[in-house]
C-alpha cells in the first residue's frame, strides 16, 4: 500500500516537472524566434519582393535606380554577400536611402529571363538599372563591405 502511495506521489511530481520544463522550453522558443524576427527584419539591405516591372515602375516615380543582386541558390560567394556585405549597416544605409533593392534568383520565376536580357553569366551579378531598363553598372563576384560602398556611391555621383 505505501509503494502504491510512493509511486503515485512520484508520478504526480514527475508530471509537474514535465509540464514546467514544456512551459520553460516553450517560453525560450517563443523568445528566441522573437529576437531572431526583429533581428532579420531591421539589419541589412532592404530587398523589395516586388516584381522587375513593379521595380521599374517604382524607379521612375521615384526617380532612382535599381539595385539587384542577381544570384542563384547554390552559389557560395552569394551566400556570403547575403550573410555579411549586405548586411552591414553602412552598406545597408546607403543603399535602403538611394536604390530599389531587388533580389532575384537567376534560375526560378523571372529570373531566367532576366538572366538571359542581362546576360548573366557568373553569379553575383550585381546591377544598378534605370527606369528604362537600361544597365548603368554591373559588376560581378562577391564583394566587401568597403567596395560595396564605393560601388554604390560611384552610381549615385
Amino acid at each position: 500500500m505505501q509503494v502504491n502511495k510512493f509511486v503515485l506521489f512520484l508520478n504526480e511530481t514527475l508530471i509537474k516537472m514535465m509540464k514546467k520544463v514544456v512551459l520553460f522550453l516553450t517560453v525560450l522558443v517563443a523568445l528566441g524566434s522573437m529576437s531572431f524576427l526583429k533581428t532579420n527584419s531591421s539589419v541589412g539591405i532592404q530587398f523589395s519582393n516586388m516584381t522587375f516591372d513593379e521595380a521599374l515602375a517604382e524607379a521612375k516615380k521615384t526617380n532612382k535606380l535599381i539595385f539587384l543582386d542577381a544570384y542563384a541558390e547554390w552559389c557560395g560567394p552569394c551566400k556570403y554577400m547575403a550573410n555579411n556585405t549586405f548586411k552591414d549597416k553602412d552598406v545597408a544605409a546607403l543603399f535602403n536611402k538611394h536604390f530599389i533593392n531587388l533580389k532575384i534568383d537567376m534560375e526560378k520565376g523571372e529570373g531566367p529571363a532576366l538572366a538571359q536580357r542581362y546576360q548573366v553569366r557568373a553569379y553575383p551579378t550585381l546591377f544598378f538599372i534605370n527606369s528604362r531598363g537600361e544597365v548603368v553598372k554591373k559588376v560581378m563576384g562577391a564583394k566587401q563591405s568597403k567596395e560595396m560602398i564605393q560601388i554604390g556611391q560611384s552610381v549615385i555621383n
